[in-house]
């Protein structure tokens, strides 16, 4: 069996002085990705020294303190590659792809429209320019593709569907349209190929009290090729992991 996790954490510096080792260490993955490093490639280093058994590689952003990807893996990436090779989002430190022998694993910090949605436009060519990186990753081999795509794919996917609809970050029209475009083409969303119809939540604002109240969205995912369908064992969101507003989600292939 193959374990893979994937979590934003919200800042690796931060973390990693809650319970985010202990917690990763009795999950033991076989992969681990996370988004929002929120720091360097040295930081993301440092921060992550613990993990000494594990291969690790980061992408941070070219502005200091935002974004960032970094993958950990126990078998050492065949191959690694940083972006998705268009200079106007490469800047961000979105996406890793490594490749190993079966498949590539990819880690994804999709771009927020921001509430006011004032980068919707872009986002929107974000989605169009990664699904097509994915179709030439996924031309040479299966693909495994993770992490938190700031979109709440349907109704289920969110405590309040209606009062979100169109009215700011995750829940737009053009933005389920872009979940619609991966999922449309040969990727599967693994947790609800396995839970059509299970009500649970990856991410909750700080606001309010939302986790403890579960008015929260499900916008971190795994998604993998066609071809990887029957190996899906399990698929889960982890929310009793804390440390951050989002919580891990889990893979496991066999």
């Amino acid at each position: 069996m193959t374990k893979l996790v994937s979590f934003n954490v919200n800042g690796i510096r931060a973390i990693i002085q809650k319970d985010f080792e202990a917690d990763m260490r009795a999950l033991n993955p076989d992969f681990l990705c996370l988004q929002e490093t929120k720091a360097q490639d040295d930081q993301v280093q440092e921060a992550l020294k613990s993990f000494e058994d594990y291969h690790i590689v980061s992408n941070s952003a070219v502005k200091k303190g935002y974004s960032g990807t970094a993958i950990l893996s126990k078998e050492k990436p065949l191959d690694v590659i940083y972006g998705i090779g268009t200079e106007e989002h490469d800047q961000e430190g979105r996406v890793i792809a490594a490749e190993y022998k079966d498949f590539y694993v990819i880690v994804v910090y999709v771009p927020n429209s921001k509430n006011d949605l004032s980068r919707l436009d872009y986002r929107t060519t974000w989605d169009q320019d990664f699904l097509t990186f994915l179709k030439d990753l996924k031309a040479k081999k299966p693909v495994i593709v993770c992490g938190d795509f700031n979109v709440a794919h349907r109704d289920i996917d969110l405590a309040r569907p209606k009062a979100n609809y169109n009215k700011g970050a995750g829940f737009t029209q053009k933005e389920i349209d872009g979940m619609d475009a991966f999922t449309g083409n040969g990727l599967i969303d693994t947790f609800r190929l396995l839970h059509p119809d299970e009500v649970k939540y990856s991410w909750w604002s700080y606001r309010g009290g939302a986790r403890a109240r579960n008015v929260g969205w499900r916008i971190d995912y795994f998604l993998v090729s066609e071809s990887l369908k029957s190996k899906v064992k399990n698929a889960d969101i982890l929310n009793e992991v804390m440390g951050s507003d989002h919580c891990p989600v889990l893979l496991e292939l066999g």
